[in-house]
């Protein structure tokens, strides 16, 4: 009785000492940074100062917070997409606020209208940024050393592994463990020999991949604030005929970041030529663009050549750097207003602007020097204008355009003269008409004086006090041009980030050993085992091609006349039992690693 006891304790001794050989192989597959735990005796220790500094940045830099962040980061520009923001249009701040009068304290108190500049979503971004660093740096470290390092050596009971297989060949031990090591290099595993077997593993850049994931985020980070502060965007609406020069002046608006500096600006130029629009004429998609696109000649420099370019929606010019894209078209009618002795005041094109799909647009003309009224003083003239590129003619409802195309041009004029409100000093909207300080022109019934044109027709001001001609129409085209840097680097960094992630999730990270002694028998006993960094269904089965190659320099000796003893394998098991057609035999659930060993 006390013998049988002697032999369970020491079963029990061996099978603890293998555990602990197995945790701290499964602990080397991990390259996660290694988490410090205090000694705790019969009460938990005050921290000091400099203790809870290092577990904050122990918290600070774990992937858990590091996750929190991230998904924090994401939540803050909800806002920054459903509410209108300064930084891109303080227009539509500015009637936000009027129409929320409750809301706009509240938001204005949570910086909702400022997000990305905002203190809190800052303080997101920078906790993310330090969190990856501080979490990059470390593990950066700990795979370096894993990639300098050799895989260790078999344990002792390879039947405690999840894949195993083994088989008796008649080939020499040493034999044996060359042709493994050649088969496992062949395959791509580092291997090298210890003792009596060889230990190879593979699957590195599942931690490599891991490791470019996160450098990805920060470059992207990176990308994105420098691309915050440097940045610059303004509009422009060019007449066909009319030309741009990249500078501050030329601007309709122009927005830039805190660091940026109006010396940078790319020295270019471009005259918008033609503007080519056609639309679908019939079916459920009338009026749907078939065609829109700018021609421009550009011209990089003060004296660059000049050259031929298109630009189409989602297809931008780009000019050192700077990108110029399409983005939006209207109608500028021409219109000729001349004074009482028919002296021409004032010639252009008008731009308008569309108020619906079919590009029915509104406006205003204005006069602002050179005309005179019937007793010779200086007056100001403006008009109302309502414009639609094909009307649907008189007493067919409400003058509104039927088709985008200028299929039917009608320009409708409202008169009106006085002050225009312009030498206020005061910023006007160019596209509104203030008749605050204004007198209405009246017809023979003494409403106001208003009339439906045709190219080639006018509108006779009453008294001799001039007439406005509608001449033809133009077209314009908006620009938008953009100067952002750090795109390609926000770019790189997400194919990388992708790239870095689906090796992290698809690549597994394993080991294998291979065991070859002599039997007591004078035959060759191989054992064969792979441990990986998590479960996959594909370790047995790549353990069982390893095995099906090696095979073919150890083959399977023939089987014994007896069944051999224990003792004839290295962990007392017989080594022909269960064997399958090729041999090998796998390792069966109730041999599975013992609590705490990593699969």
């Amino acid at each position: 009785m006390s013998k049988a006891n002697s032999t369970e304790t020491r079963q029990r001794e061996e099978e603890d000492e293998q555990g602990s050989a197995h945790g701290a192989a499964g602990e080397q597959l991990s390259t996660a940074p290694r988490e410090e735990r205090p000694d705790t005796g019969a009460g938990v220790p005050a921290m000091s100062v400099i203790g809870w500094v290092r577990w904050f940045w122990r918290q600070l830099t774990s992937m858990r917070v590091a996750l929190i962040l991230l998904f924090l980061l994401s939540l803050g520009a909800i806002p920054g997409s459903l509410i209108p923001q300064t930084s891109v249009d303080d227009m539509k701040v500015q009637a936000f606020k009027e129409q929320h009068t409750t809301l706009t304290p509240v938001y204005e108190a949570l910086q909702l209208f400022d997000v990305y500049s905002s203190v809190w979503f800052s303080a997101i971004y920078i906790l993310l940024f330090v969190s990856l660093i501080g979490c990059i740096v470390p593990r950066t470290g700990q795979f370096v050393g894993q990639l300098r390092s050799r895989p260790p050596g078999a344990p002792k009971r390879l039947t405690r592994l999840p894949a195993y297989t083994t088989w008796r060949t008649e080939a020499e031990p040493e034999e044996v463990r060359a042709a493994a090591l050649a088969v496992l290099r062949g395959r791509r595993f580092r291997g090298h020999e210890v003792g009596d077997a060889v230990a190879a593993e593979k699957g590195y850049l599942r931690e490599a991949g891991n490791l470019v994931f996160h450098i990805a985020l920060i470059v992207m980070l990176i990308a994105f604030a420098s691309g915050q502060l440097f940045k610059s965007e303004g509009g422009k609406l060019v007449v066909e005929g009319d030309g741009f020069s990249n500078t501050l002046t030329q601007y309709d608006d122009f927005k830039s970041g805190s660091l940026y500096d109006a010396d940078s600006l790319a020295p270019f130029s471009f005259v918008l030529d033609e503007f080519v629009g056609t639309y679908e004429k019939s079916g459920p998609q009338r009026g749907t663009p078939r065609t829109f696109e700018a021609r421009v000649t550009y011209a990089e420099g003060a004296d660059g050549a000049e050259r031929k370019g298109v630009i189409k929606v989602n297809e931008p010019l780009v000019v050192d750097g700077t990108k110029v894209y399409l983005i939006a078209h209207g109608y500028a009618p021409v219109v000729t207003v001349r004074d009482g002795k028919g002296k021409v005041v004032s010639k252009s094109a008008v731009p308008l602007l569309p108020i619906d799909n079919n590009i029915t647009s509104s406006g205003a003309i204005k006069v602002m020097d050179g005309y005179k009224d019937k007793n010779g003083k200086k007056t100001q003239l403006g008009f109302k204008a309502f414009f639609v590129p094909t009307f649907a003619g008189h007493g067919k409802g409400q003058m509104f355009s039927q088709f985008p195309a200028l299929d039917f041009p009608v320009l409708a004029l409202s008169a009106y003269q006085g002050s225009l409100g312009v030498d206020s000093g005061l910023a006007q909207n160019v596209y509104q008409l203030d008749t605050s300080k204004m007198k209405e022109f009246k017809d023979e019934d003494g409403e106001l004086l208003k009339k439906m044109l045709m190219p080639g027709e006018k509108l006779d001001l009453p008294d001799g006090a001039g007439s406005i001609t509608y001449e033809g129409t133009e077209e314009w085209a908006s620009f938008q041009i953009s100067q952002q840097p750090g795109n390609g680097w926000a770019l790189g960094g997400a194919i990388a980030a992708i790239a870095g992630l689906a090796g992290s999730l698809f690549i597994q990270r394993r080991r294998v050993w291979v065991r070859a002694v002599r039997g007591a028998d004078g035959v060759t006993v191989v054992e064969m085992a792979g441990l990986g960094r998590s479960e996959s269904a594909k370790l047995p089965e790549e353990l069982g091609d390893l095995s099906a190659a090696l095979v073919t320099t150890a083959p399977v000796a023939p089987a014994a006349p007896e069944k051999p003893d224990a003792a004839d394998t290295p962990d007392g098991s017989a080594a022909t039992d269960a064997t399958n057609e090729a041999g090998s035999r796998p390792v069966q659930p109730a041999e599975a690693p013992a609590e705490g060993a990593e699969k």
